[in-house]
């Protein structure tokens, strides 16, 4: 690991803490344009969501309805009710995409694995980032409103189901995420920057509890009038 990747992770708590634990689950707000553009406006508006920490799977609930949740990994998206049947599901999920613009309407399946695959991305970083294949390579810094921020980039490897290979992230003088620069492939409409804020102790683990993302010009130039998506952690719990 570059130095920056072993900082960066002893800041949020550390991969010794961190590994002492299995699962996540938080309680969030959602809201944001893209929601409504893909006809699922109010989708997450209050929901919590169920990480495994080692493996890629999420589980976000209630999804639509009170007795359903969905499921993700990378190889297969569903829709379950609280018995265990499974309601909608598709495997290979990701391709169900081509051809998509920010226009193109999503089904159910489509909602519940970007939103699976990006919470996990989101909760489960930078501790990720020391598996041996993850590629991490420290940038110049760079100064935004006053504040230098180092900057990391991430190659991840094929197995994960994220927005693209490699992503931006952007770290404090404390050595905690303040910014993540990714083009969210699934989507097919060009960069983002995500803003993370009001970082919060869950367990021993720092978590950014606010999280808004807007789009990113050619020329680098962050679009904050338009918040595309935004997230509010209420709560956390690693077990």
């Amino acid at each position: 690991m570059s130095n920056l990747t072993s900082a960066v992770i002893e800041a949020h708590g550390g991969l010794e803490r961190y590994n002492q634990f299995s699962t996540v689950t938080v309680h969030f707000r959602s809201g944001g344009a893209l929601w409504g553009l893909k006809g699922h406006e109010g989708v997450f508006d209050h929901a919590g969501v169920r990480l495994d920490l080692h493996q890629e799977h999420a589980s976000h609930y209630p999804f639509k309805e009170p007795d359903l949740h969905t499921s993700v990994t990378p190889e297969r998206v569903a829709v379950e009710d609280n018995a265990g049947e499974v309601k909608a599901e598709r495997l290979d999920p990701r391709a169900a995409f081509a051809g998509h613009s920010l226009e193109t309407p999503w089904d159910d399946l489509h909602v519940a694995y970007f939103a699976g695959y990006a919470m996990w991305t989101y909760l489960t970083s930078p501790f990720t980032f020391a598996a041996p294949d993850f590629q991490t390579e420290e940038l110049a810094s760079v100064t935004e409103d006053g504040q230098t921020l180092r900057r990391l980039k991430v190659s991840f490897p094929d197995r994960i189901a994220t927005h693209c290979q490699d992503q931006i992230f952007y770290f404090d003088q404390d050595g905690l995420l303040r910014r993540h620069d990714y083009t969210a492939e699934v989507i097919n409409a060009g960069a983002v920057a995500h803003y993370c804020s009001e970082h919060k102790d869950f367990d021993g683990i720092v978590v950014p509890t606010r999280r808004r993302v807007h789009p990113l010009a050619e020329d680098g130039t962050v679009n904050a009038g338009l918040e595309l998506v935004t997230i509010d952690v209420e709560s956390a719990l690693f077990i």
